[in-house]
């Protein structure tokens, strides 16, 4: 058993030596560490410092990238908008077209009416093909999510709350609200 230990404490303690002394003269070494200027230190040292450097330049890339990304990102996002933009003006620029052409024409007051009433229509398809659709008001229930009240009116012809008039005319764009409607709306005393 003292054998055993005495080869294992041999064996562990020439490997720790091993380990903790550098390669070369052992005065020197003894030296070297007693004074602080041992090379393994140093190497160390300076291999730290490449490492240190290598990773601040992998950060400094990564940061430029992220940044690249996020300006390449606002430019998509804007040079989409642009052409949604586009895509609108092209479909309304034959009502302007028509616009044009009526004004140019002179004619009777009846003939002027139904050549602005196609120009209202072809407008309205224009903007229902840019999913734009009117809020129907009037002779509904007053509802403030779609509804801007201006005026409230007294009557017993109608339901309390209900919309008579429509002085301006909501929009929605798909689901959401471009502009509520204007309207005036009953109140009625009775109930």
């Amino acid at each position: 058993m003292g054998k055993a230990n005495g080869k294992s404490e041999t064996k562990n303690a020439g490997l720790d030596l091993d380990h903790e002394l550098p390669p070369g003269d052992g005065d020197e070494t003894t030296v070297e560490t007693a004074t602080g200027e041992s090379s393994a230190p140093e190497s160390e040292l300076q291999r730290l410092k490449a490492e240190r450097d290598e990773l601040r330049d992998r950060l400094a890339r990564a940061q430029a990238e992220f940044d690249n990304a996020r300006k390449r990102g606002i430019k998509e996002q804007q040079e989409f908008r642009d052409y949604a933009v586009a895509d609108a003006i092209k479909s309304l620029l034959p009502v302007v077209d028509s616009l044009e052409r009526a004004l140019q024409v002179k004619s009777a007051a009846a003939e002027f009416r139904g050549g602005v009433d196609l120009i209202y229509k072809q407008l309205q398809a224009a903007l229902a093909k840019l999913s734009v659709n009117p809020i129907v008001s009037k002779g509904e229930a007053f509802d403030p999510r779609y509804h801007e009240a201006i005026e409230m009116v007294e009557t017993t012809d109608a339901p309390d709350h209900q919309v008579l008039e429509e002085l301006q005319r909501g929009y929605k764009f798909k689901d959401r609200l471009l502009r509520p409607a204007m309207v005036k709306v009953a109140k009625n005393p009775g109930k």
